[in-house]
């Protein structure tokens, strides 16, 4: 009999350790196949929360942020494009996107909880994002995402030119800021245990496996 966990996700689809983390974690679920399952939710969080900023070239942006060189930055990127690459995942243009507002981008992947495709929404948004370079906060692209999991992009445009699901995404990030949750990815396990990171996938099978056995011992006989 296989133990069920829940498991929040806080995360952006303008970080790379996001995507990466939660194909680690797909790894280690699928490890984990048979003896635990797990319902994944998606929690809102933005690394560029101005809605007014201008994008700017990726590397430009992380050298100042960082304080760091632009060539220490790409060297940095380098590495994360192929730890994404082994674990199939398309980062083929993350040297080459700008910076991106992800606020609607975040309402879309909550529209799209409500009927199932929330994983696949994201997924959809980190391709468009680390692979084709597309600015995620631009409505056509939001769209193109729509019909590539198979939603209907006319329902979306009209949520998008709506305030839906506004008040959800700032009440994610209010949330979870006030919970201490300060970088992205944050995994949270039956509501109790953080995994903080993109872990590689057998540290998440030996947490998760640890997470589901003492919760079987804690539960009532």
């Amino acid at each position: 009999m296989s133990t069920n966990l829940h498991i929040d996700i806080v995360s952006d689809i303008a970080c790379p350790w996001c995507a990466i983390g939660y194909a680690r974690l797909e790894q280690a679920l699928a490890s984990l196949d048979g003896e635990l399952q797990a319902d994944v939710e998606w929690h809102a969080f933005e690394l560029n929360p101005d809605p007014d900023s201008k994008p700017q070239p990726i590397l430009q942006a992380l050298s100042r942020k960082y304080g760091r060189s632009e060539a220490e930055m790409e060297a940095a990127q380098a590495n994360m494009i192929e730890i994404a690459t082994g674990l199939g995942l398309n980062f083929s243009k993350m040297q080459q996107r700008y910076t991106a507002n992800t606020f609607d981008a975040h309402r879309l992947v909550k529209w799209a909880a409500e009927q199932g495709k929330a994983t696949a929404m994201k997924q959809a948004l980190f391709d468009a994002y680390f692979g084709h370079a597309e600015n995620v906060g631009e409505r056509d692209v939001l769209l193109r995402c729509v019909q590539k999991v198979g939603l209907d992009a006319d329902a979306a445009q009209q949520m998008l030119a709506s305030d839906a699901y506004v008040e959800e995404v700032r009440s994610d990030e209010a949330r979870y800021q006030q919970a201490g949750v300060s970088s992205v990815p944050a995994f949270i396990i039956n509501n109790q245990y953080l995994i903080s990171g993109a872990q590689e996938p057998a540290y998440l099978v030996e947490a998760l496996r640890e997470i589901a056995q003492q919760g079987a011992e804690g539960a009532p006989a």
